[in-house]
């Protein structure tokens, strides 16, 4: 049986839809589909609406909109840096050179190309990768699974990430520099592992735009998805922590 989130979304107050990154051969069961104008995240409103956006590196009639986005899901560098490289390896090298000299993210080009050759993208396995809302009969196909939250929700999510944990070395919850994109899948590496995974995400200055200022992500692989959705009347949910806090919110 697939998790069920209704009991954690109504204590939490979590209004907005889960967001899914699912790998698919098909596209049918996702439509309708829209198209982001650049970033994916100009699709953000589509999602609530119960749209999703389709990304492919075999469909020309799917690439990615953002070139950014199409490497960091997908692994496909820009045409204009592979048509001027003489190599892979030389497209690389030009592809963080030229993102740090345009974007400044890093203090030098080689330290931005040291970060990307650390961080490996996400590879799409089947045809597609679509994002939207969740689906429950794709489920076999979900990679990773996003809330769209306030900052006392995301410490709430934070709360339940931990519930199972003794180990900070091994810390289920990161936060990390990133793109958006990147950080709906690629910073969580291995998505076919079993063990529970976190990452704060929406931290991107580029994507930050097409939300709501008060929005930040917090983007789980399956395994944590289930734990976040088994908590029970033991834990935090509630305790009196969390309902003096939503108290305060609603009363002042």
């Amino acid at each position: 049986m697939n998790p069920n989130p209704k009991v954690l979304l109504e204590i939490a107050g979590i209004d907005n839809p889960l967001i899914g990154l699912y790998d698919v051969p098909d596209l049918k069961p996702f439509e309708p589909l829209t198209k982001p104008k650049h970033c994916f995240f100009s699709a953000y409103k589509d999602w609530l609406k119960g749209d999703s956006i389709c990304i492919s590196v075999v469909d020309s009639n799917h690439t990615a909109s953002c070139q950014g986005g199409g490497y960091w899901i997908g692994n496909v560098l820009p045409q204009w840096i592979v048509k001027k490289s003489s190599s892979e390896d030389i497209a690389r090298e030009n592809f963080a050179t030229g993102l740090n000299q345009r974007e400044g993210f890093k203090s030098s080009d080689e330290l931005m190309r040291k970060w990307l050759d650390n961080l490996d993208p996400y590879r799409i396995k089947n045809k597609y990768v679509v994002i939207g809302p969740l689906k429950e009969d794709q489920y076999n196909y979900l990679k990773t699974i996003t809330f769209y939250v306030n900052p006392d929700q995301l410490s709430l999510l934070i709360h339940g990430a931990e519930y199972n944990n003794a180990f900070l070395e091994s810390n289920p919850v990161i936060t990390a520099f990133g793109s958006g994109c990147g950080q709906l899948a690629a910073l969580l590496g291995d998505l076919d592992t079993d063990i529970p995974k976190a990452v704060i995400g929406a931290t991107d200055m580029a994507m930050r735009e097409h939300l709501p200022p008060d929005i930040l992500a917090f983007t789980v692989n399956k395994p944590m998805y289930r734990q976040l959705c088994e908590l029970d009347e033991n834990s935090f949910l509630y305790k009196h922590f969390w309902s003096r806090l939503k108290n305060k919110r609603e009363n002042g």
